[in-house]
């Protein structure tokens, strides 16, 4: 909401019309009972008074410029217009999203577009903080469970955007046991392809630069021949495990 709220000031700044001061009387050619300002055109020996409405004029393309600067200012995103009537906000969209997640009378099609709506707010840095204080991991790695192929997929989705170099949402998958689950997804023999392959992208990203959830996930994979003790800050050993995973993937898709 802070973003929002730095924008809205910047979007009242660009929108605050100036206050002008009227002149005093008398100065710069103003006529001192009426303020109206005496404009004159010379001929040849001719003085015309020339009112200020008929020197006001202005070309349609400096009124169009005009019109186009003010109305690029004055354009707001929806998250502020939110911000402004009481909209709700993304924590409270992604306490709505989740619910329509574990609402089993909801349509695929619905539980979908919750799911990437829920992706696309994690993306944020804080809102992915978010989701231990909203109580939303239980619940979202308990997607990871579900009957249909295309929530597992989504939610492994969700759990690598979450975890992204995020040193404090991989401690939190940790704690709440999703390493052995996204291990357990990775490596299931029969397991539908994209769901392996986004749960492999989500142990990925848990796993590099936080060595308790690489150590977890290496005791997962000592069962498959890799176990090995793996420096979670050396990119290419991890690589090398998430590679080997990815074969397994590929080698299951050719048999």
């Amino acid at each position: 909401m802070e973003r929002n709220l730095n924008s809205l000031l910047k979007w009242s700044i660009e929108n605050t019309v100036p206050s002008q001061a009227p002149a005093a009387n008398g100065a710069n050619g103003t006529n001192g009972t009426n303020g109206t300002t005496a404009v004159t055109t010379h001929s040849s020996d001719t003085t015309t008074p020339t009112t200020p409405a008929a020197t006001a004029a202005t070309t349609p393309s400096q009124t169009n410029g005009t019109t186009s600067a003010a109305a690029a200012s004055s354009k707001l995103n929806p998250e502020i217009i939110s911000a402004l009537f009481g909209g709700p906000s993304e924590a409270e969209l992604m306490r709505a999203a989740m619910e329509v997640l574990t609402d089993e009378t909801a349509t695929p099609d619905n539980r979908l577009i919750a799911f990437d709506n829920l992706e696309q707010l994690i993306e944020s840095l804080d809102n992915a903080n978010n989701l231990e204080p909203l109580g939303l991991w239980a619940p979202l790695l308990g997607l990871l469970a579900h009957g249909e192929a295309d929530m597992r997929r989504m939610a492994a989705w969700c759990v690598g955007t979450a975890v992204q170099n995020n040193a404090r949402t991989q401690e939190r998958l940790l704690a709440e046991g999703g390493v052995p689950i996204l291990v357990a997804l990775a490596t299931r023999e029969g397991e539908d392809v994209a769901v392996r392959r986004k749960a492999i992208f989500a142990l990925s990203s848990a796993v590099r630069n936080c060595q308790p959830a690489m150590d977890a996930a290496a005791a997962e994979l000592s069962a498959h021949g890799k176990g090995d003790k793996v420096d979670a800050g050396d990119m290419d050993a991890v690589d090398g495990v998430i590679e080997w995973l990815r074969g397994k993937v590929n080698g299951a898709v050719a048999a």
